[in-house]
């Protein structure tokens, strides 16, 4: 149970990494994620085995075109009602209900639908069997949480995404165009979901479904360990992770997504802000 509880609480984590550094920089809460992340899945199995594009190549394809879609996205859409956030929730939301009803109506649907696996075999770990795959995710993470620290730290642009997280008026002084970085911002968050999905999907098929799924969990992840905080969602994902896994195990698998529901509920009542969250406590907002 502790091997597969950290491999769950590793899959929250991947799936949660891209909305949350959209939020953390922009501002923006992408309801469209879930359908870009299902949408990474099928566009990916489409290249490969519909114009039979190597592995590695349409995988690499998918996360450029994603991250191009999603800066489109704020681009054209959500930069003209950007500060309106009841706006950004809807417009966001009604993209993912297009995007993810356009893929039922074009025969989507079934099981399938599924990516290979990097590398198929498994290992023992604690009297358990284990897939490497799943093992890779853990992997991605860690990376992912590295190289992100040093993009943010170390990088020109990087800094230009920390500037306007901390205070856009004063980076608009500096000459950082807050648009562009948030469009960027958009774009980098699709891309790292396109990346979650190439990654986490060759575990199961992949479905239309899925994407409410997704988002619900990533909205789960972010809200408890606090928006726009890269350490909080390691924490939320632990903790969430761990509770699905005991939740599936004692009681039933489809009742995993209560516990995210009900993770929302309980840090909404007694800590809005989330667990290690900068924004501001309710009372305050109030």
């Amino acid at each position: 149970m502790f091997v597969y509880g950290l491999i769950n609480s590793a899959v929250l984590a991947l799936m949660a990494i891209g909305f949350n550094l959209t939020f953390g920089i922009s501002g923006v809460a992408n309801f469209a994620y879930g359908a870009i992340y299902v949408v990474s899945g099928f566009l990916t199995w489409s290249l490969i085995n519909k114009l039979n594009m190597p592995y590695p190549v349409s995988a690499i394809s998918t996360i450029i075109i994603i991250g191009i879609l999603g800066a489109l996205i704020y681009r054209f859409i959500i930069k003209r009602i950007r500060g309106l956030v009841i706006s950004e929730v809807i417009a966001t939301f009604g993209i993912s209900i297009v995007i993810l009803e356009f893929l039922r109506y074009v025969g989507f649907i079934g099981f399938k639908y599924s990516l290979p696996m990097f590398i198929t075999g498994s290992v023992e770990i604690f009297d358990a069997y284990v897939d490497i795959q799943r093992l890779l995710i853990i992997c991605f993470v860690i990376l992912l949480i590295i190289a992100l620290y040093i993009f943010t730290h170390h990088t020109k642009i990087g800094r230009a995404f920390r500037g306007i997280a901390q205070e856009e008026h004063t980076s608009l002084s500096l000459g950082i165009n807050p648009d562009w970085i948030a469009s960027l911002s958009m774009g980098l968050g699709s891309s790292l979901g396109a990346f979650a999905a190439i990654v986490i999907l060759p575990l199961g098929t992949i479905t239309v479904d899925g994407g409410y799924d997704v988002l619900i969990n990533a909205l789960s992840v972010c809200i408890v360990g606090g928006l726009g905080s890269t350490f909080g969602i390691i924490i939320a994902s632990v903790i969430i992770g761990y509770a699905q896994t005991l939740t599936a195990t004692y009681l039933a698998p489809h009742w995993t997504m209560i516990v995210s529901l009900l993770a929302i509920l309980i840090i909404l009542v007694f800590k809005p802000s989330g667990i290690l969250g900068h924004q501001k406590e309710l009372e305050e907002r109030v």
